[in-house]
């Protein structure tokens, strides 16, 4: 029975020489400690991929799009009292909310005092509660019903005293109703006793701004959320501002501003290694200080559901991500004072306009290991075979010239 043995000898790819066949030179030595050197180098950024933590991003279809969308301000006004700034929220389904400033954020007055010292303190101003009804707020009296009713002006009906404004607000209220400019409440009696004309004119005159900080939920649909000067009224799908006031002080007043900060949902903190966080919050530290009175200022947004998980999973922060565009154009229209090619549209009233779009999509990005463990091993492998292989043909080559060399020398 004949042996496998020859079948096996003739399949070896590994030949072997014998010891006295090899020759071992001083350069092979150095170039082997080099070898062993880069191998070990090799090696060692191989394991610093293996445990290195990325983060790698999957696009999905975002499936929450029923869930509201949280929004965090900081915003400052320097040159624009905290009574004549109005935030308004519209969205695309037809909803408005009036007021947001008194739905979640809050008001602080930044007084400018000697030595250039700025001091803020939370506005202590009665809201303007639009939400209510307006029989809520001019509320009137029963046939048989004793008691005050405060004089409208003339804005709403009181023969019969259906309507009765007992506070500066319900005048207000009704003045905005008729579409009546109200100015700073001077001549007013409820106004006058409660004192809102003189703390209006001395916050005015003081040259008082305002910073908006906090944070309110809107729909999560595309909408306009705008900052401007006086109370807004909706009336035949118009959107209309009281600018009274503001066109009363020629000199005082403008739209120049500071976004401290401004995010949708929740800072992912908890979340040890993330990448290209900047898009969370791309507009953090813009200003726009031009002092160009009659100037509308337009941000529009591309707001991406993001979600962040950690690396075992046991962490996951749901925020958004956004883009954005930023454009400003004077009320007055015209061509652009730094591209003479382009027109400007006429129209608007002096205000900041944030302008927000909501993807339908989704961006998870899940910690990983940069490698894994058959990826690092793998990674050793090749590293130390490709050193090795360079090595042997530096070395013959070495040896090549050395013979060369020598056998010029013996002729």
């Amino acid at each position: 029975m004949s042996s496998p043995r020859p079948k096996l000898i003739s399949l070896d790819a590994f030949a072997k020489t014998v010891e006295d066949a090899r020759i071992k030179t001083a350069s092979g030595g150095i170039i082997t400690l080099l070898c062993c050197l880069v191998a070990l180098i090799l090696i060692r950024n191989e394991y610093i991929d293996y445990t290195t933590i990325v983060t790698l991003p999957e696009l999905v279809v975002d499936r929450d799009i029923n869930k509201q969308l949280e929004i965090n301000m900081d915003m400052s006004f320097p040159n624009l009292p905290c009574d004549m700034i109005n935030m308004d929220l519209f969205d695309e389904t037809g909803d408005m909310k009036l007021d947001v400033i008194n739905s979640g954020l809050e008001k602080y007055r930044i007084i400018k005092r000697g030595n250039n010292k700025v001091v803020e303190e939370l506005d202590d101003q009665p809201a303007l509660r639009r939400e209510q009804p307006l029989h809520e707020i001019c509320k009137g009296l029963g046939e048989n019903e004793q008691g005050e009713c405060g004089s409208c002006y003339g804005a709403l009906p009181q023969d019969k005293k259906e309507y009765c404004c007992n506070s500066c607000a319900a005048v207000r209220r009704a003045y905005a109703h008729k579409k009546w400019q109200f100015f700073d409440g001077e001549n007013i009696e409820q106004c006058e006793k409660e004192g809102y004309v003189q703390k209006l004119k001395d916050r005015i005159n003081q040259n008082e701004g305002c910073r908006v900080k906090g944070s309110a939920k809107i729909n999560r649909v595309a909408g306009t959320m705008d900052f401007a000067p006086g109370i807004s009224t909706t009336s035949n799908g118009q959107h209309v501002h009281d600018l009274s006031l503001y066109t009363k002080y020629p000199d005082k007043f403008n739209f120049d501003h500071v976004i401290h900060h401004l995010s949708f949902g929740k800072i992912p903190t908890a979340i040890t290694n993330l990448q290209e966080t900047d898009s969370l919050s791309p507009l953090d530290g813009h200003s726009f200080l031009q002092h160009k009175r009659y100037h509308m200022n337009n941000y529009y947004l591309k707001i991406v559901s993001t979600r962040f998980e950690n690396l075992d999973g046991t962490k996951k922060v749901d925020t958004n991500q956004f883009s954005v565009i930023t454009h400003d154009r004077p009320l007055v229209g015209g061509k652009d004072e730094d591209h003479q090619h382009t027109l400007h549209a006429r129209g608007g009233v002096p205000s900041v306009a944030f302008h927000f779009d909501i993807s339908p999509l989704k961006i998870i990005n899940r910690e990983r290991y940069a490698k894994t463990w058959s990826g690092f091993v793998l990674g050793v492998v090749s590293s130390v075979a490709g050193v090795l292989m360079v090595g042997a043909l530096l070395d013959r080559s070495v040896f090549a010239a050395q013979q060369a060399m020598k056998g010029k020398k013996d002729l």
